[in-house]
């Protein structure tokens, strides 16, 4: 579990690839200062496991599935990473709840010199965003400042461009998008009901329809 809540930016110093998917090695310094093999941080909002911690970094193994659903796939060496090591019962919740796994990816938009920025969104995920709610960009908790079906924006201060990815990304990059677990959560307890509704409206319908008929 984490915040979104961006500790440090590192570096890609090393990938190799297999058949089934990759071996990222990572310069960093801060996320390590107490980090352990079996450890999780999140890469660019991705829940990763540390396989060793080195002199300047750590490795992360990385699946042919998780590949397919994020932008690791994309990442060679000399690119910057957000990360974030996962959150410590009793710590400040800074952000909001992120659990490091990506729904879907995105495409930056644009933004304009204030650091109001859009993304795309795909549309069935477009539900769970609402206005001043919680998404996460690439490992960086965000408010929503304008969520429509098939987009969203988002208003970057300067000390999140700074300190984040975010601040290196142009028109047309891929980004991680992960919703806010919550609203999903509460989806899926609600389904139940919400179709009983439905299926009750439904049935009130026809035996309205009926009833006209018969009274003809």
């Amino acid at each position: 579990m984490f915040t979104g809540i961006v500790e440090e930016l590192g570096e890609v110093v090393a990938v190799e690839r297999s058949s089934d998917g990759a071996r990222f090695s990572l310069g960093a310094s801060v996320v390590t200062g107490d980090a352990s093999h079996g450890d999780s941080i999140a890469v660019n909002g991705v829940c990763l496991t540390v396989v060793e911690v080195t002199e300047n970094g750590f490795d992360v193994d990385v699946v042919g599935e998780t590949l397919r659903r994020s932008t690791l796939a994309d990442l060679a060496v000399g690119d910057r990473v957000n990360l974030e090591r996962a959150m410590a019962l009793g710590d400040r919740l800074g952000g909001h709840i992120v659990q490091g796994h990506v729904d879907a990816t995105a495409t930056v938009l644009g933004a304009d010199s204030d650091g109001l920025t859009e993304f795309s969104l795909p549309p069935h995920l477009s539900h769970y965003l609402v206005e001043k709610g919680s998404v996460t960009v690439d490992g960086v908790s965000l408010t929503v400042v304008a969520p429509a079906e098939d987009r969203f924006s988002v208003a970057l201060i300067p000390t999140t461009r700074e300190l984040t990815t975010l601040g290196l990304r142009a028109p047309g990059d891929r980004v991680n998008i992960e919703v806010d677990a919550l609203a999903k959560h509460v989806e899926r307890l609600m389904a139940p009901q919400l179709d009983r509704l439905a299926r009750t409206g439904t049935r009130r319908a026809v035996d309205n329809g009926e009833s006209r008929e018969q009274a003809r």
